[in-house]
């Protein structure tokens, strides 16, 4: 594993280990979050070489739907840990929560912010 792999790894399981309950995010945003924006496709290998149980599950593809095949194991696992959470499906999309609505405007207008 090169150094640049070590470090972006390191960055997306910080990032995706914030992930609150209840919450989600896409692998763009993650990428985005942890530094390394256009670099959304190398989130999920990060994700799977992580030694800690990170929620893998609070991860969705930036149309809010599961990456995972319908219908399959790996779909449905991630469905029912999102439905347990209190994470809304409709019509196999995740539905933000109105706060999450309103952070996408404020990033846009203002920059990420650190919730404080």
């Amino acid at each position: 594993m090169t150094a640049f792999q070590k470090t972006f790894d390191k960055s997306i399981w910080e990032v995706v280990s914030q992930i609150t309950v209840g919450r989600v995010m896409s692998y763009g945003e993650v990428a985005r979050a942890a530094g390394y924006p256009r670099h959304a496709r190398m989130v999920a290998r990060a994700m799977s070489r992580s030694e800690e149980q990170l929620p893998w599950h609070r991860v969705v593809k930036s149309d809010r739907t599961i990456a995972f095949e319908k219908g399959s194991e790996p779909y449905k696992k991630q469905q029912a840990l999102l439905l347990e959470e209190g994470v809304k499906i409709k019509q196999g999309k995740v539905v933000p929560v109105a706060s999450d609505k309103n952070r996408a405007l404020d990033e846009v207008l203002w920059g990420p912010g650190d919730d404080t």
